[in-house]
């Protein structure tokens, strides 16, 4: 294989990913919804970092990062610090463009998109 050509392979591999990160986004965003949540925002870009989805249910904000893995546990994990802090500073600017910020409960979840299964949920993962 060439240079060139693993380049462009790697590429592929990439959109590949990102495609399958959407679907997964959108898939969870309907499970969401299905349990009475309301979404708030898909994909919030900061400076910081990206929120997958934020979700309302009465007072309750939840930011939700979500992995498209084959096991649970493996989508817990892929969460780590990092990824845990760069959520947590984004969170902060969101929350600093509202004005009710000091009437929400806030809580940080992990949705896995598991292959051919329903999403699970897993509420308060840190």
């Amino acid at each position: 294989m060439t240079p060139a050509s693993q380049k462009a392979d790697r590429r592929q591999k990439r959109r590949r990913a990102e495609r399958r990160g959407h679907w997964s986004e959108y898939l969870a965003a309907a499970y969401l919804l299905l349990k009475g949540y309301r979404i708030l925002a898909l994909r919030y870009k900061t400076k910081v970092g990206e929120i997958d989805l934020i979700v309302r249910k009465r007072d309750l904000v939840a930011f939700v990062e979500v992995k498209a893995r084959r096991e649970e546990r493996l989508a817990i994990d892929a969460v780590g610090f990092e990824t845990q802090n760069r959520i947590r500073s984004a969170s902060d600017q969101w929350l600093s463009r509202r004005r009710d910020a000091h009437l929400l409960t806030l809580r940080y979840d992990v949705v896995a998109a598991l292959p051919g299964r329903f999403p699970k949920h897993f509420q308060d993962a840190f």
